[in-house]
């Protein structure tokens, strides 16, 4: 049910064996593991050890998350080209093999927007047209991948100014309605990176909370600061240190270090 003027979040994602029907095009566009993995989405296959850093991500992001009953994560990093969209796609892929939970996936990075590219999708509507007001119905972005507890929000490019649809009242729905799902239901919103906007500052005062993604050895420790200060008051979840090729260990600003061998490049025109 929506709240008073917003969206309609009532979408249920069919059963594995039903096709995506109402969203229309979904079963035209729903891509297989193996094509996935060559856009880098390894998170579905848990038998992939690529996946595993994603698994363990999933594991700790869910423990904090239900502790302090936070269910719209925002994903950003202080600057482009560190990978926080292949690491929004890969954590939600991982979440989607979670049991009784359903992962909404939502793309906010509305001036350079990947998640589409991510998951091999293809159209011309998407978050910000809802948001714009060219559409109205929000279930005409839905994309889902059957058999999968995933539903995926889009972006496409759009001329209208992404600080101001981050902004406005549309927002503000999108954001109640996104309250009002399910208790088994997670929300990760790919924002742009702090310092190419103020979109990303913009959008944590709205959501629960945020994951901070840096990059080995280019991200700096005043990049990591300043960007806290930018988001204060909203609180950090943790952050991911991107490109770690020495496995897993933990920092003075989150819990954990992520590695895989392959991250896209970023803001790619």
């Amino acid at each position: 049910m929506a709240p008073p003027g917003g969206p309609d979040m009532s979408y249920v994602p069919p059963e594995p064996v039903e096709p995506a029907a109402p969203v229309p095009g979904d079963a035209d566009r729903v891509t297989g593991f193996e094509k996935l993995r060559e856009t880098g989405i390894y998170g579905f296959d848990s038998r992939d050890v690529r996946s595993r850093p994603f698994t363990l991500l999933r594991a700790q992001l869910l423990r904090i998350a239900r502790a302090r009953g936070w269910r719209i994560i925002g994903i950003t990093s202080p600057t482009p080209k560190v990978g926080k969209s292949f690491v929004a796609s890969n954590l939600a892929a991982a979440l989607a093999r979670t049991p009784d939970l359903h992962t909404y996936l939502f793309d906010f990075d509305l001036r350079r927007s990947t998640i589409a590219g991510n998951f091999g999708l293809k159209g011309e509507v998407g978050v910000s047209h809802y948001l714009d007001g060219t559409i109205n119905d929000l279930r005409q972005v839905a994309r889902t991948i059957p058999g999968e507890q995933l539903t995926i929000f889009p972006s496409y490019r759009n001329a209208a100014a992404s600080d101001e649809l981050m902004a406005s009242t549309r927002m503000d729905s999108l954001i109640a309605a996104m309250r009002q799902l399910p208790e088994n239901s997670l929300c990760l919103c790919d924002l742009p990176p702090v310092f190419a906007n103020d979109d990303a500052v913009i959008v944590s005062q709205k959501i629960d909370a945020y994951l901070m993604v840096v990059e080995d050895g280019v991200t700096t420790r005043k990049q990591v600061r300043d960007s806290f200060r930018l988001l204060t008051p909203a609180p950090c979840i943790g952050t991911v240190l991107n490109r770690y090729s020495a496995g897993f260990a933990a920092d003075d600003y989150g819990y954990g270090y992520g590695q895989a061998k392959r991250y896209g490049g970023y803001y790619n025109d």
